[in-house]
């Protein structure tokens, strides 16, 4: 066969989108198209016509058509075999059959129709395989940007260990009288060890401005913070960056430029600055029950001024769900546990500057129901058609607050786009990995139910697992640093004023907050 060109086109011929195999002018193509629909006749079920030149093969979709346009003497077995995989492509980029849409995704089509038809003639491709060619996902790519960020981050260690070194020689030179060391160089002999020194270390060792990715990507393993060098995070989070690689990759990029937003710091950081960060990672069963959850939680605390680093903090911790507590070795162990303050062993010492701290970690792990924060009730069942799916959502924990939640379903493919009935929220259908997105801003105690309906043909089976993400600025087990008022734990403040203090003169240190409770695992199997 030779298949001259394809379009998708309205009823009256307009052309939105076109491809032609062969050399072909654009007043051409444009005249043929708006020859088509006059050749049709309406009281007949064929799918073509012809011309003394071409033939029209088509089939309707909705309110536009899917034409090729080939030589009289093609078979028009293939042809129509080649016309229903076309048909089939457009779903997969194109959420609803509009002209809208269609434009809007005119060059996902081209390149796809590509994939179809080369030079006139069929290839011998499937859909899968248009997916896959169309998408040009290279693992090599993936894995060489990955040790390459892994040699840029253990290069800026490597500056930042040198930079102390020089600081910290600097130091010695100073408290033991003797002439600091010049460290000037490239013909700059005269600059003093100290103005150089401090150059360098204020180029390298520069307070970094509170970034939540990071934070989204560190592991809830044993903290390290006190421990400077420390090689080890790099290799782990290179094999955990490589683990997530793939279509599970999304599941890190669902939050972006919305969770940064939520989970912004203070607009003005003080010099004392503490992160409270929990995560979660649930297993729940389709037909009702908890497998596992877990709950990993840390206390950070940054110190930027020299001066703010002999301080203690005064911890609340009003769980009732029967969390373990463990503090840093560093950490007075029977301080804290007789009076809930942290502080160091050394009341002489000073918590370490520009660096996060963690001081305080707590896990709850159980398999209770009645822990599970949210549950998620997907109910699919058979019909004529294929399936008729309901799922539903309820706030257990009514004192939390979540935002941006994304429940995330996974449907068949090849099927075309899900019939959306009852919504409460937005939905996505990402036609290209084949999940339905069911995106709700806000659910908390005044929007704590909302159920979402859906048709589409499949099995049972086909619907699961079902994955959660979402993030919050209240934590879930309560545990928070003491303060006055605690409803200020909630509120937009710069500062706040209570629940550190000076060891020395024990009057209160003036600290900025953030709080974040993030999404590690939430299935429903």
């Amino acid at each position: 066969m030779v298949l001259l060109a394809t379009a998708v086109c309205t009823k009256a011929g307009k052309a939105i989108v076109s491809r032609q195999f062969v050399e072909m002018t654009r007043t051409r193509i444009e005249g043929l198209l708006a020859a088509f629909p006059k050749l049709m006749n309406t009281g007949k079920q064929h799918t073509f016509v012809e011309t003394e030149s071409v033939r029209y093969v088509y089939q309707p979709l909705e309110k536009l058509y899917m034409v090729l346009i080939t030589t009289k003497n093609s078979n028009i077995l293939e042809d129509l075999e080649t016309l229903r995989l076309f048909s089939r492509v457009i779903p997969e980029y194109c959420r609803v059959l509009e002209e809208s849409e269609i434009s809007e995704h005119c060059f996902d089509l081209i390149f796809a129709f590509d994939e179809i038809v080369a030079l006139g003639y069929r290839e011998n491709v499937n859909l899968a395989q248009i997916r896959t060619f169309t998408e040009m996902d290279s693992h090599e790519e993936k894995v060489f940007r990955a040790v390459r960020e892994t040699q840029e981050r253990e290069a800026k260690a490597e500056m930042r260990r040198k930079a102390k070194e020089l600081q910290q020689a600097r130091r010695d030179a100073e408290r033991q009288g003797k002439k600091v060391p010049g460290f000037g160089g490239f013909g700059s002999g005269g600059m003093s060890g100290g103005s150089a020194a401090s150059m360098i270390t204020d180029a390298i060792i520069e307070p970094e401005k509170p970034k939540v990715t990071p934070a989204i990507m560190r592991p809830s393993g044993p903290s390290k913070a006190l421990k400077l060098g420390a090689k080890g995070k790099d290799v782990e989070n290179f094999v955990d960056k490589l683990k997530s690689e793939g279509e599970h990759i999304s599941s890190s990029t669902k939050r972006s430029s919305e969770a940064i937003k939520v989970l912004s710091p203070p607009v003005n950081v003080e010099s004392v600055h503490l992160k409270i960060e929990e995560k979660i990672s649930l297993i729940c069963g389709r037909d009702g029950g908890l497998q596992n959850m877990e709950v990993h939680g840390m206390i950070m605390l940054r110190v930027s001024d020299e001066k703010q680093g002999r301080i203690r903090l005064q911890v609340e911790n009003d769980d009732k769900k029967g969390v373990q507590l463990q503090t840093h070795p560093n950490v007075d162990k029977k301080l804290f546990t007789t009076d809930s303050v942290i502080g160091l062993k050394n009341p002489e010492k000073s918590f370490p500057l520009n660096n996060d701290v963690g001081v305080l970690k707590w896990r709850l792990q159980t398999n209770d129901d009645a822990f599970i924060p949210l549950t998620i009730n997907c109910w699919p069942s058979e019909s004529a058609t294929g399936c008729d799916v309901n799922i539903e959502y309820e706030l257990q924990e009514t004192s939390l607050e979540l935002n941006d939640v994304v429940i995330s379903i996974p449907v068949p493919a090849g099927v075309g786009a899900p019939l959306i009935g009852e919504l409460d929220g937005e939905y996505r259908h990402d036609s290209r990995k084949n999940i339905l997105e069911w995106c709700l801003p806000v659910i908390d105690a005044k929007n704590k139910s909302g159920s979402l309906e859906f048709s589409i043909a499949g099995q049972p089976n086909d619907f699961f697992p079902v994955n959660v993400s979402f993030v919050s600025k209240r934590n879930y087990c309560n545990i928070q640093v003491d303060v006055q008022d605690p409803l200020a734990l909630f509120e937009e403040q710069d500062s706040l004023v209570s629940g550190i203090s000076h060891v020395d003169s024990s009057s209160p240190v003036r600290y900025s907050l953030e709080t974040m409770f993030l999404v590690d695992k939430y299935e429903i199997l």
